[in-house]
């Protein structure tokens, strides 16, 4: 017992003082700090959350506290806005979910950096603009994380900052404008089990790493210019239960699917798939959903479980429209075909069950109906000569000249009775070389330099080379002396052809494309980038960039430029590619200014538009403007891409890719004229359902819809395979999302009004060749509705009459 009037010692001791008051500090000054964010984060947002009002945070709605630290930040679907870049997320360091989806947040995508206790982060369905550097940084906890339908974003690319998130285990990333190839870190998450990346401008191919992962769904459907390669690498996820890859530029055939036997979702249409459909796939024991359409497929129409939900028609070649074998002599071609990895060429000419009915590169005999010929010459086919040609008895000349095949010529042709002809001229055969009957067969073989060599195997065994083709192969037995010799020699070669290459094109008297020059404006020179216009893809696709800016001040009025892209293209350039815009390389003339053909340095041929703005109008002025505002939001195969724009004086120059066959009004009123031949019932049906495709795309699929209001046959263009592209944007509405009328002037051409004005009567003209000439059907047809898919359903019905 203390001493009356005594005080006690540990009072008077600092050290004892500073311990027992310590802990409030340490309390005071941890919730400070977590009361400051939240504090800033409700005088960021517009309009302020109900409910947060008072000094506790932990007290307001959504908000979630362990003692008096912030563990849980809920603030989603009240459609605030605000910026939050300014908001120190960072110094939440007990922050375990984040969630933010379904605002209207603009600016930049704020910090998070080394926040190591957030496991979940939805940032989804926003408008930010931008993914600054670090902002992933540290989430060593991270477990979810989306950032989908953010459509304002910048291109942008998935920060490799993500790899020191080890326990990710949900990416979410659809319509976020990602750019580029998929990321090999993506296989590196060991936990990793859904990917979404659907609705971007993904390239490239597969990661060959994916078949490490242990992902469970798979998207990667709608990419704007389409993933490429083949799927190989799908066959070996194990895990998977989900795959979209639709609306791609996949090729190549399905792959074995057996080891995925998890798999209940596939989505494989609107690619460029050959082959055969696998029994694997068909087999699949919880297969429920599978969509094969509008791809190259060939052989039999495949049968699938009972109870397996199956989408299959649309520009597949099936030897029939049932299933069940095909006839002996498509069999035995498509073994061939095969052996040669399946070339799209023979997919798109290879229809139907009889060889003899019009199956380019082959012959028959009219009485028998046996194939006698086959001829792929010059067809750059790779891959190897198959022994199935021995089961055409009645084949007699065989013509593989000038391709890329390996491998042996197969002592299987030695069968054959009536072969009188077989060439096989340069290609990269080797092997040893049958002996034919002297006097009977004719064998030219010549520019095959290892013909009659063996050539020897790689140590592991593979016999394919890095291309994928069968036969390529290394002598292993080179040194690595020589080896490294070569890498050296070839470092130096190609470190002097680029120095070269250099100082000849700064010596050039003009400029690759680059953007229009503008005089400075309010002092300060116009923000210019030092990118290349894009070529078109081989589907049509531009490379574009995203967001059309106007600058306005004095003379600079109209000039124009794209945010994250350069595609403007200097005048000069547009000259000397026309030769002085020529009256030779006129292609066409409008409304609003000629077309000229043009060819680039490279090759690449192009179609300039030429208008004039002193001539033209305002309303030729809102015309071009339309086309680039609406050429850089939307990209389909069947769209005509804009690879370009320039603004020269009182002129506008639109460039485009180049379409070769011209317009389908050509070929349906004026192909006699031109001595060329009509359309065939089955290039109008491609044509209608490529213009249908591409308006659907435009009206309904793509990321931001438009009204054409202008279509009919002389803005529908044809390249030399007839497939179709929709063009000319002038009039192109844009439809607000959400909005399934709306109030619009009457524009476009009479007698091909847009469906889209609802409640109007509208005709679509048909001109159909017959043995008695050309008719003009004309239908007049009732549209209740804004969705194009009626204008594919109409096209399919007139078709069908």
């Amino acid at each position: 017992m203390k001493e009356k009037g005594k005080t006690n010692p540990f009072l008077k001791n600092p050290f004892f003082i500073f311990l027992s008051i310590f802990p409030l500090f340490f309390f005071s000054l941890g919730h400070s700090a977590d009361v400051d964010v939240i504090q800033k984060l409700s005088e960021a947002l517009k309009p302020k959350p109900s409910g947060w009002s008072g000094t506790d945070p932990c007290k307001w709605p959504g908000i979630k506290c362990s003692g008096s630290t912030v563990q849980i930040i809920d603030i989603s679907k009240q459609k605030l806005s605000g910026s939050l870049d300014t908001i120190d997320f960072n110094l939440l360091t007990e922050l375990k979910t984040l969630t933010l989806q379904d605002n209207l947040f603009t600016g930049p995508i704020p910090s998070f950096q080394d926040l190591v206790n957030l496991k979940e982060l939805f940032l989804d369905q926003n408008n930010f603009t931008s993914v600054p550097p670090k902002v992933f940084s540290g989430l060593t906890g991270l477990e979810v994380i989306s950032v989908s339908d953010n459509l304002e974003l910048e291109p942008w690319v998935l920060p490799e900052d993500l790899t020191q998130s080890t326990s990710l285990q949900t990416i979410y990333a659809s319509h976020c404008n990602l750019e580029g190839p998929i990321p090999d870190f993506i296989a590196g998450f060991v936990s990793l089990q859904e990917l979404r990346l659907s609705y971007n401008n993904l390239t490239g191919v597969l990661p060959g790493n994916l078949a490490e992962s242990s992902l469970k769904y798979f998207w990667v459907n709608n990419q704007v210019m389409g993933l490429s390669g083949t799927l190989d690498v799908i066959g070996k996820m194990t895990n998977v239960e989900q795959v979209w890859v639709n609306k791609n530029m996949f090729s190549g055939a399905i792959p074995d699917l057996s080891n995925c036997t998890s798999l209940k979702d596939i989505q494989l249409r609107d690619n460029l798939l050959t082959g055969v459909v696998p029994s694997t796939l068909m087999q699949l024991p919880v297969l429920g959903n599978v969509s094969l359409a509008n791809n190259k497929l060939m052989g039999e129409y495949p049968s699938f479980r009972p109870g397996t939900n199956v989408i299959i028609k649309g520009q597949n070649s099936f030897c029939k429209e049932t299933p069940g074998p095909c006839d002996p002599q498509v069999t035995t071609l498509l073994k061939i075909a095969e052996a040669l990895g399946w070339p799209g060429t023979l997919a798109d000419n290879w229809k139907g069950n009889d060889a003899c009915q019009g199956w380019t590169f082959v012959t028959c005999d009219p009485q028998k109906k046996n194939v006698t010929v086959i001829n792929f010459s010059k067809l750059h086919f790779v891959g190897t000569i198959s022994p199935a040609f021995a089961e055409l008895a009645s084949l007699k000349n065989l013509f593989l000249n000038d391709n890329n095949l390996t491998g042996p010529i197969p002592d299987s042709l030695l069968n054959l009775a009536q072969l009188q002809t077989v060439d096989v001229t340069n290609n990269n055969l080797s092997g040893k070389v049958p002996l034919f009957p002297p006097g009977k067969v004719t064998l030219k073989a010549e520019g095959n330099p290892n013909l009659g060599k063996e050539i020897p195997s790689p140590p592991d065994g593979d016999s394919s080379s890095p291309d994928g083709s069968p036969g390529a192969h290394k002598n292993a037995s080179v040194s690595t002396g020589m080896i490294v010799g070569v890498v050296i020699a070839v470092i130096v070669f190609l470190a002097v052809a680029f120095l070269v290459g250099y100082l000849y094109f700064k010596k050039k008297h003009h400029k690759e494309f680059g953007r229009v020059q503008s005089p400075p404006r309010n002092g300060k020179e116009i923000a210019r980038g030092n990118g290349t216009a894009g070529s078109s893809s081989r589907n049509g696709y531009g490379g574009v960039a995203t967001e059309l800016t106007s600058q306005s001040s004095g003379d600079n009025s109209e000039a124009q430029y794209f945010e994250g892209g350069n595609v403007a293209i200097s005048i000069d350039i547009l000259r000397e590619v026309t030769d002085n815009f020529s009256e030779k390389n006129i292609l066409g003339r409008g409304g609003f200014g000629i077309v000229y053909k043009g060819e680039l340095h490279d090759g690449t041929q192009i179609a300039v538009k030429r208008m004039e703005s002193n001539l033209m109008g305002t309303k030729g002025l809102n015309e071009f403007q339309a086309e680039i505002a609406v050429l850089t939001k939307v990209r389909h195969r069947h769209l005509v891409a804009l690879l370009g724009f320039c603004v020269n004086g009182h002129e506008r120059l639109l460039v485009y890719e180049y379409m070769p066959q011209g317009t389908l009004s050509h070929h349906l009123f004026e192909w006699n004229q031109s001595g060329g031949n009509p359309l065939t019932w089955k290039q109008r049906v491609s044509i209608a359902l490529d213009v249908a495709r591409g308006v659907e795309y435009l009206h309904s699929l793509a990321q931001q819809s438009f009204i054409h209001r202008d279509l009919k046959p002389t803005n529908i263009l044809l390249g030399d395979d007839m497939r179709a592209k929709v063009a000319d944007f002038g009039l192109v509405k844009n439809a607000p999302d959400g909005k399934y009328s709306l109030e619009t002037r009457l524009a476009g051409t009479f007698g091909y009004l847009a469906p889209e004005y609802a409640g109007m009567n509208f005709q679509i003209l048909l001109i159909r060749t017959s043995s008695f000439g050309l008719y003009n059907i004309s239908f007049s047809i009732f549209i209740r509705s804004a969705s194009s898919r009626h204008l594919a359903l109409i096209a399919s019905n007139i078709l069908s009459t």
